[in-house]
């Protein structure tokens, strides 16, 4: 009989891709982590890792158990959800997370609705970055996250999440009152190639959406400035430091002395839903991804 706790312990090897790291997030010692992973080798008679330089890897053998961990992990979500179902309505914690944005335009008004429809539903928001999102997930301290597709992210046929396209937020061409495009309805992306730039920061999952959105205008943005928050760009643009593409559903500072402009190209960001596989028919995770499908459907315009 295979512990699922000892499986748990080699899946998280797998996700955070150390021992240490893995035994970190489950608040073990590295030591007993590795000799979970140990008893379960002895357990099932197979090498689980193999040394690699000063770390080690999975073998062949444990990633054919994961792809079976992964399977059993689903169907404990499923289980989870026909027990829940019984109970009626949905109930009981659900913690959300998401990026800045995705809080203030989509789960605080989700919260909002839930606790409305459902008060027996307690429902909790956390801000999180993307990356750490799916390790929230993952370990359990959440049920659904709204996140940007990357390509750090997960493969969408990743065994241990479902994830689901939620919406497109179309970038907006940000300029500076007076600035000779302030008057257009729409720009094309391509007239703003001699301009001064302001991009998100390396670290940002914008940045990459940003210079590919340049580059398949024809460009390559001269960025002098670099900002990690929306709003903080745009008082950049106010200032006259640059032009900016900004997400249409970011927040900024009202009166500002900017225009933003729509886009012919359409350069955009995909947002995501994300559950572990099998969680999104719990009755409570149904519950919320419906909410938020019929509020994606109208906050971008």
């Amino acid at each position: 009989m295979i512990d699922l706790r000892r499986l748990h312990v080699l899946r998280a090897v797998a996700h955070y891709g150390t021992v240490t790291a893995a035994a970190r997030a489950l608040h073990f010692t590295p030591s007993a982590a590795s000799q979970q992973i140990r008893q379960l080798a002895r357990d099932l008679g197979v090498d689980l890792l193999e040394p690699q330089g000063r770390g080690v890897r999975l073998t062949t053998a444990a990633e054919s158990l994961l792809t079976h961990a992964d399977a059993i992990q689903a169907r404990w979500e499923e289980a989870e959800r026909d027990l829940r179902a019984e109970e009626g309505a949905p109930a009981g914690p659900l913690q959300v997370i998401g990026f800045p944005v995705a809080v203030s335009v989509l789960l605080a008004p989700l919260a909002a609705r839930l606790r409305d429809r459902h008060p027996r539903l307690a429902v909790r928001i956390r801000e999180a970055v993307v990356p750490e999102s799916f390790d929230l997930l993952f370990e359990g301290e959440a049920d659904l996250a709204v996140v940007e597709a990357t390509p750090q992210n997960p493969s969408m046929a990743d065994a241990r999440f479902d994830q689901r396209p939620l919406l497109d937020d179309p970038f907006d061409l940000v300029v500076p009152d007076g600035h000779p495009l302030a008057a257009r309805e729409s720009v094309h992306l391509g007239e703003a190639a001699r301009e001064t730039w302001i991009a998100p920061v390396p670290e940002s999952p914008c940045r990459l959406q940003v210079m590919s959105a340049c580059g398949a205008a024809g460009f390559a943005p001269d960025v002098v400035h670099h900002a990690h928050d929306w709003d903080v760009t745009a008082h950049l643009v106010a200032h006259g430091l640059g032009v900016a593409l900004i997400p249409r559903l970011a927040h900024l500072t009202p009166h500002l002395p900017i225009t933003r402009l729509p886009c012919a190209d359409r350069p955009h960001r995909k947002l995501l839903t994300c559950t572990r596989r099998g969680a999104h028919r719990r009755p409570a995770v149904a519950a919320a991804l419906a909410e938020l499908r019929d509020l994606a459907s109208a906050v971008v315009t």
